[in-house]
């Protein structure tokens, strides 16, 4: 049943604030290696444990049991948007993270640099080696200067960050989605990115796409680590009510990546550049309160080091965001809700289906008497388990942004 006209009838404008504070990936499974801990619970929190004491916990369920969820869809299910309803490729959202003008029939590919074996052909490293901004934009350069259409086919170029940049195909019929050309996993060869149905756009489309491929290749030989790319998320822009239409709320977003501010603005959210670590970040946010009545905080670096496998990294990055989240209760949003679009466990390098923690704070949250943030005190909390889509309704009911149902 679709809830959505329940929640729109019963809502009632306040001046009450909202703030989401994501780590991203920050869930995690506890084994053998690690001691039988997650880095939430390895880690030193002193201040989200101070925060979980006076709060509701739970875990989120980001898409359904089961479904290890991309970076969009994890999103888009904080934001309220059911992601098996809202599917968004990752390109597009990548594309409007960087700032990119879209236009109806543009189909986008999140694209990465990633290492070859140039006898064989085979991913020896996907992103390779996470190599420098300023890299990407030397071979991105190369690549714009001299792949500008395949056809009838307009090819744009962008440079992100790292290791990351987004391709964008502009011409008439095409359409996405297609397969990934990722092999997901070192050690095999660049995959056919394949028409995900069976529209003539799509076979349009991977037909570029693979001539891309064989116009691009040759022209990175012999560039390692970076002498290859992989693409992934390939798709146009679907049409998704705003979260004002939706809510009723004016919303900001405060990130460092691209994707996750495209997400945002997928999404109508505006974006306020310029912040580039976490105490910048809730800086802006200190600013942006009197303007916006939701701000989103998305800090990357939890699920960077997850994806790597790296522990005691990702203990380091939770530290780091425990020691800034003062400054953040500080500003005073009457709501605050921390968690984790997904998890990214460290034994698994890479995302995963896991229920996320979540903490959420306000003037009627009560106390669950539980003493940290962690997965174990999220088992036992109130809020139980439940999908990540109600937790904006969540956030508005505690904003008290809703009236009584029925008499």
């Amino acid at each position: 049943m679709n809830l959505d006209p329940v929640y729109a009838k019963l809502t009632e404008p306040n001046d009450q604030t909202l703030c989401l504070l994501v780590m991203d990936g920050v869930g995690d499974i506890a084994v053998e290696a690690t001691g039988w801990k997650t880095p939430l619970e390895a880690a030193r929190t002193p201040n989200l444990d101070a925060l979980a004491r006076k709060s509701a916990l739970g875990r989120m369920i980001p898409v359904a049991p089961g479904i290890t969820p991309g970076s969009g869809p994890g999103h888009l299910g904080l934001f309220g948007y059911d992601p098996l309803e809202f599917e968004v490729g990752r390109g597009v959202i990548e594309a409007l993270g960087l700032g990119m003008e879209l236009k109806p029939g543009d189909v986008c590919a999140r694209a990465n640099f990633c290492t070859l074996d140039e006898k064989t052909g085979l991913v020896t490293d996907r992103r390779a080696g996470r190599v420098a901004t300023e890299i990407t934009e030397q071979q991105c350069a190369l690549l714009a200067s001299r792949i500008k259409k395949i056809g009838d086919v307009q090819v744009l170029i962008q440079a992100g960050k790292g290791h990351r940049f987004v391709v964008v195909f502009r011409g008439k019929g095409l359409e996405g989605p297609l397969t990934d050309s990722d092999p997901g996993k070192e050690g095999a060869p660049i995959a056919a990115a394949k028409p995900a149905g069976k529209s003539a756009g799509q076979k349009k489309t991977a037909k570029v796409v693979a001539e891309f491929y064989k116009q691009a290749l040759p022209l990175l030989k012999g560039r390692k680590p970076a002498n290859g790319f992989l693409l992934r998320g390939i798709a146009h822009q679907p049409d998704i009510p705003t979260i004002e239409q939706r809510y009723g709320l004016n919303a900001a977003c405060i990130a460092v990546y691209p994707m996750y501010k495209g997400l945002a603005q997928l999404v109508g959210m505006t974006k306020i550049e310029g912040p580039q670590d976490i105490a910048a970040q809730i800086e802006a946010a200190r600013k942006a309160k009197g303007r916006f009545n939701y701000v989103f905080i998305h800090f990357k670096y939890t699920d960077m080091y997850g994806e790597d496998g790296n522990f005691p990294k990702k203990v380091e990055a939770v530290e780091q965001l425990d020691a800034a989240l003062p400054a953040l209760l500080r500003v005073g949003f009457d709501v605050l809700a921390v968690t984790g679009d997904h998890s990214t466990p460290c034994p698994m390098k890479g995302h995963s289906w896991h229920p996320q923690p979540v903490l959420l704070h306000s003037a009627c949250s009560g106390s669950d008497g539980l003493d940290r943030f962690t997965e174990k005190c999220a088992n036992s909390g109130s809020l139980g388990i439940f999908e990540a889509k109600y937790l904006i309704r969540l956030m508005q009911a505690h904003a008290k942004k809703f009236a009584k149902f029925g008499a």
